[in-house]
């Protein structure tokens, strides 16, 4: 590389960086207006670079994919993370994660992450950005079986099983896609809409994750599905011990002795504290209503999602 093409990335670089300097401040001096106005366009459409970046590209890409996360990690801070409900996101209003992330793979078409993320978090956002953006990576990527996982698990969460269960059968073609992808695509015409086939997709996503946010969700939706597991069969054994006794129990270590033997899905157990309460897969103590025999999760300490 000559001096004046170094020249030329220094200059680039460090015109972009005066431009994020120059947001930051606008940013820490802006007028407070009401949430729904809160977003700014992007300071800078990014993607009108490639080409003209000089070998930068990669570094603004990172920058977009970076600022992605930052965006909605201070929403569901500002909001509350136990008020986020993560089928529906579209209440904190993040306008602008779709061009974060649509900025960050055209400057970068192999930035496998910001894929990943938007797969993770879009549908619950704007399905058919999700779906326009892993389309966008699969034609970028043709020999990334991954992305026709994201798009096999979009169109499941749509319920659109057999889209869902074409993607699938497109990704087992793939040289070197997992044998799963053509049992996915089975499952997805048989019994797609079950809590076991849910089960395998989350587990499925925690095992590839190519970063730490797409894993800690597919875990949490993992907490969720063992939860709800759990809960069902409190529920039943609850409505079997006021059958039996004519009342509710007093407490959920009453029904514990007859708990031991539930058989709940995937092998799980329950989860018990060191007080011998019941606790959730997160390891949050079950609130129960002993006035209305009910059991449900504490929204304000558990992990899990509170719908």
């Amino acid at each position: 590389m000559n001096r004046h093409t170094i020249a030329a990335v220094l200059i680039v670089v460090a015109g972009f960086s005066a431009v994020v300097l120059l947001s930051r401040y606008l940013d820490a001096n802006r007028v407070n207006l009401p949430e729904s106005y809160a977003d700014s366009d992007l300071d800078l459409q990014g993607k009108k670079l490639k080409g003209f970046a000089l070998g930068a590209e990669g570094l603004v890409a990172d920058w977009y994919w970076m600022r992605s996360l930052q965006y909605v990690g201070g929403k569901i801070v500002s909001r509350g993370i136990e008020s986020v409900n993560l089928e529906d996101l579209t209440s904190m209003n993040p306008r602008l994660l779709y061009p974060m992330l649509d900025n960050a793979t055209t400057l970068d078409p192999k930035l496998m992450a910001a894929y990943s993320f938007g797969a993770t978090i879009l549908p619950a956002i704007d399905a058919n950005q999700a779906i326009e953006l892993t389309e966008k990576g699969i034609r970028d990527n043709p020999e990334q079986w991954r992305l026709l996982q994201y798009l096999g698990y979009i169109h499941w969460r749509l319920k659109d099983y057999e889209k869902a269960a074409d993607a699938y059968e497109r990704g087992s073609q793939i040289p070197g896609a997992p044998p799963f992808f053509k049992l996915m695509a089975a499952k997805m015409r048989s019994d797609s809409g079950s809590r076991d086939t849910a089960r395998e997709i989350y587990k499925l996503a925690m095992a590839e994750a190519p970063d730490a946010s797409t894993k800690t969700s597919a875990e949490l939706r993992l907490m969720e599905l063992d939860s709800l597991d759990e809960r069902e069969a409190m529920d039943r054994t609850i409505s079997e011990f006021r059958e039996a006794k004519g009342r509710c129990p007093a407490n959920l270590r009453e029904i514990v002795p007859q708990l031991r033997g539930v058989r709940l899905p995937a092998d799980n157990d329950f989860g018990l504290d060191a007080s011998g309460d019941l606790v959730d897969p997160s390891g949050v103590t079950y609130l129960y209503d002993p006035s209305k025999c009910s059991v449900s999760l504490d929204p304000a300490r558990t992990k899990i999602p509170v719908h």
